[in-house]
């Protein structure tokens, strides 16, 4: 099987994730932050040593703004709905993930949120200027994905952020597509809150994933229980990062993502890239060149995060998804990406889009492979 789904979930892991993450199981795992026994000093270590990767890899001055959550789309509405209120003003991309939209449009409906949604051309690009035209004096919050997750499309969050702060206006950024292969630095992006998953591009195992809420933010709480902290009151802790992680952590999980961050630190990001980036543009190359193939994705590598986006004329991109896991051992994606604006920005709501996503453990040879496989498909369709 070619496994070419790294932006849903990274497959394989580095060797070191699986070997962190038994470890943790086989030999300390207890609950980080209850207790002062030896096994739950062992795993509050583990849950530090993942804050403190995170912190050097998006360059955030105190790991303790960190919460740990279950995958960024926890994260995203922990932002979302703990700061907007009723008659506030939100202004997003046509390019978000439904874990932006989903959130947004319910407290429009529940609450009466003003949404905004920024449309792209029809390659989904922003011009980061219709943010500023957009802003009201009711305007509390701007969020952009820092990539799409349907064509790769890198967003223009810098330009954003500085917008942002010039305008006094909280910026939150969505990382799923960008951690772990896009240089993302906090300070110099002016991101004030960031959500990001453990399990695409930083590596870590599923059931994990990060906000980073910027100093000074006043951020409301979905849910209040146990923090191993302040035990004696009835009300949720305010301290950073108890208040947003009632219930006990998931340490084999966090074991893996911080063994995950090791990893891009030892490999070298701007080598993952380099590496993911050769693999896409060897695949949209070939692709080019076959007759009933329409690419939706960038080809320079400073604008694409990785994904490789097409159609073939006359069939649907959920069959082709079928086709070319049941005929040739190719495990793509097809479908809406459950990002529906941006379809609709790119045209295809109707088709959907074949996305391949290759990661750092793929070869050449895949890609080679896909591209004989796309054209098996098309010469069936009497393209060639």
């Amino acid at each position: 099987m070619i496994y070419v789904d790294n932006a849903a979930t990274s497959f394989p892991k580095p060797e070191c994730v699986y070997r962190a993450i038994e470890e943790c199981m086989r030999y300390y795992c207890a609950n980080p932050g209850r207790g002062g026994h030896y096994y739950a000093r062992l795993s509050s270590k583990i849950v530090m040593k993942a804050r403190d990767a995170l912190s050097r890899l998006f360059n955030i001055d105190d790991p303790m703004r960190i919460c740990i959550t279950k995958n960024a789309t926890e994260g995203l509405n922990i932002a979302i709905k703990g700061l907007l209120k009723p008659g506030d003003h939100v202004i997003i991309s046509s390019m978000e993930h439904n874990a932006v939209t989903r959130p947004v449009k319910t407290l429009e409906k529940e609450i009466g949120i003003k949404v905004t949604i920024i449309k792209g051309n029809d390659r989904g690009e922003i011009d980061p200027e219709d943010f500023r035209k957009s802003i009201a004096v009711n305007t509390k919050l701007i969020i952009c994905t820092s990539a799409s997750n349907v064509n790769g499309l890198i967003m223009p969050i810098e330009q954003i952020g500085e917008i942002a702060r010039e305008c006094e206006i909280p910026f939150l950024v969505d990382a799923s597509q960008g951690a772990g292969y896009i240089d993302i630095d906090v300070e110099k992006m002016h991101i004030d809150m960031m959500a990001l998953p453990g399990h695409k591009g930083l590596y870590g195992p599923q059931g994990t994933g990060a906000l980073y809420i910027k100093k000074g933010l006043n951020i409301n709480t979905l849910m209040q229980g146990g923090t191993g902290s302040n035990s004696e009151e009835v009300y949720q802790p305010g301290i950073m990062p108890d208040m947003f992680e009632s219930g006990t952590l998931n340490t084999p999980g966090i074991a893996g993502l911080a063994a995950g961050i090791r990893f891009i630190e030892s490999y070298g990001l701007a080598n993952i890239r380099t590496k993911k980036y050769s693999l896409v543009k060897r695949l949209t190359d070939a692709l080019s060149d076959i007759e009933g193939v329409k690419l939706y994705n960038p080809y320079e590598m400073d604008a694409n995060c990785g994904i490789v986006a097409f159609n073939i004329e006359g069939i649907d991109s959920a069959e082709l998804s079928s086709i070319l896991d049941r005929d040739f051992s190719i495990a793509a994606r097809g479908g809406l990406h459950c990002a529906p604006f941006a379809h609709k920005t790119l045209g295809t709501l109707n088709s959907g889009i074949l996305r391949i996503s290759p990661g750092c453990f793929n070869t050449t040879q895949d890609m080679d492979e896909i591209a004989d496989a796309v054209k098996t498909v098309c010469r069936k369709l009497h393209f060639m």
